[in-house]
């Protein structure tokens, strides 16, 4: 396959059990059920950060949180406010030749305007627009059609407040959904495009809150289908801020007078019924694109995965949504499922760790590109070939204030002390304990695993961070630099490269 198209769909906050082919008895996803049948589905990846733009950010620049420096939502772009620049996938492929695009809930640094849209030939957010405000192609398309007071993916016209968990069907059939718009947008720019190979990314807002998928898809589920096994579970085991957020779900609840009996479980209900339709409707929207992959005649050039920012919790637990999310695998570990033609096994599956890191240079990788020298990922295409080495011993997921670490059967989450005041920490043993009922943190006959993983997670810590300036400078000391330094041992391509033990050495070390 010579130079190859690339599509990358992006879904938000889909939980990677979610799906069918993952043994989900309730998930309907028949298209991403289909892709996994036609490629490798890896079942131990995990997303950089819980949060939407830090994650984002990590995916296209193959950088870590702690690297690139984004904790948050939003925030100055690379190279605005006396930030340095931050290479990303679309400016890197659209050098090599590609034409580019990226369409849907791009959710990245936007101020002055979004990092990548110079690097981009069709920009195409729904939400904001180059400039950060809330006024694009997809809200213009809703007006043309006399339908802008029915958008309800971001917020509930009915019901005040930043954050509403509820569920219902919307008033937009799906034609007119964000998820059909994001699905037409990709079939025309596709057809549009020539013979240049593109590197798209689709990214369908949703499953993420407001649940409110199409009439079609709220159907297909029924009114009183169970709830997640661990709805009901006592939370006393979980960190403080954890237990808070189950409290808060209750009080939102008695504010609007469903306390009454099973008020609460048919409120989370329809939050689930809502959140697993919203999944289905993605599920649609990926099988447009796909099928017209296949009637363009160009399914066999073409690379595609299927990857989500973070997962979610929505009801599992008591929890509604995704926060607090670095503290269970629902949230940290996320669908990742590649096609590539000609290279992947049909069928197969991987359940060695992976990151989202690792999108970046697996790419590069696969589209015969030179690497992207700022990545901290690794080219998983050996996996991807059905070939069983490990690429890591270890993945994590980062927050500003809190680390979690997957290492072999353990899930280990670290908070310091000032966060809570107190010794706080999670350690479930996920293969005897997959609904992390039991926090052995504080357990004595699991002292010396909670010992271990920190020290792997502070190592990893150390060999991943990125330096400006080294010393000693090149050709002393144990470990030389990655890349050439000056005498003062400053790095030429500013973009902070790590040691040689970082990048050879610490790739297998965790």
């Amino acid at each position: 396959m010579n130079r190859p198209n690339v599509l990358m769909v992006v879904s938000d906050q889909h939980m990677a059990a979610c799906m069918g082919h993952e043994g989900h008895k309730q998930a309907i996803t028949p298209h991403l059920d289909r892709l996994a049948r036609e490629g490798v589905r890896m079942t131990a990846a995990y997303a950089a950060n819980a949060i939407c733009t830090p994650a984002r950010v990590s995916m296209l620049s193959g950088q870590y949180p702690h690297n690139h420096g984004y904790y948050g939502l939003s925030g100055p772009e690379p190279g605005a406010h006396g930030t340095s620049g931050l290479p990303s996938l679309f400016g890197h492929f659209r050098a090599a030749g590609y034409r580019t695009a990226g369409i849907g809930k791009l959710h990245l640094p936007d101020d002055p305007e979004n990092w990548v849209a110079d690097a981009l030939d069709h920009y195409a957010d729904c939400y904001w627009g180059a400039d950060g405000r809330w006024d694009t192609r997809y809200l213009d398309h809703l007006r043309r059609h006399g339908l802008r007071d029915k958008e309800d993916s971001v917020r509930l016209p009915e019901l005040p407040g930043k954050q509403q968990h509820e569920g219902r069907p919307s008033e937009l059939p799906y034609e007119h959904s964000v998820e059909g718009w994001c699905a037409r947008e990709a079939i025309e720019y596709i057809d549009g495009v020539g013979d240049d190979p593109f590197f798209m990314q689709v990214s369908l807002p949703r499953p993420h809150q407001c649940y409110t998928p199409d009439r079609g898809f709220w159907d297909m589920y029924p009114a009183d289908l169970d709830l997640p096994e661990t709805y009901g579970d006592d939370p006393g085991h979980r960190p403080p801020h954890f237990r808070a957020m189950v409290e808060a779900y209750r009080a939102e609840a008695e504010s609007k007078g469903l306390l009454e009996p099973k008020g609460l479980d048919n409120l989370s209900r329809r939050v689930w019924r809502g959140y697993l339709a919203a999944i289905t409707q993605c599920d649609h929207a990926l099988g447009e694109i796909l099928d017209h992959l296949e009637t363009r005649g160009i399914a066999d050039d073409t690379v595609v995965v299927y990857v989500s920012d973070h997962g979610a919790y929505s009801t599992s637990f008591g929890v509604p949504e995704k926060a607090p999310g670095i503290c269970s695998e629902h949230v940290c570990r996320v669908p990742m499922l590649w096609r590539v033609p000609g290279l992947t096994p049909a069928g197969a599956r991987c359940d060695r760790l992976v990151e989202q890191v690792d999108l970046a240079p697996t790419f590069c990788s696969l589209a015969g590109l030179d690497p992207m020298e700022t990545v901290d990922g690794h080219d998983i295409t050996p996996l991807l070939r059905g070939e069983d080495a490990p690429v890591r011993e270890a993945a994590v997921t980062e927050n500003a204030w809190s680390k979690a670490l997957r290492w072999r059967n353990w899930r280990f989450v670290h908070y310091p002390r000032a966060f809570f005041g107190s010794d706080e920490g999670e350690l479930y043993d996920i293969e005897a304990d997959p609904n992390e009922r039991r926090n052995l943190y504080h357990d004595p006959d699991h002292a010396e695993i909670v010992h271990e993983c920190r020290r792997r997670l502070l190592d990893w810590l150390v060999e991943t961070s990125r330096a400006v300036t080294f010393q000693p400078p090149a050709g002393q000391g144990p470990y030389g630099p990655s890349h050439p330094l000056g005498g003062d041992g400053n790095t030429k391509n500013g973009h902070g490269p790590r040691t040689k033990l970082g990048l050879n050495h610490g790739a297998n070390y965790l």
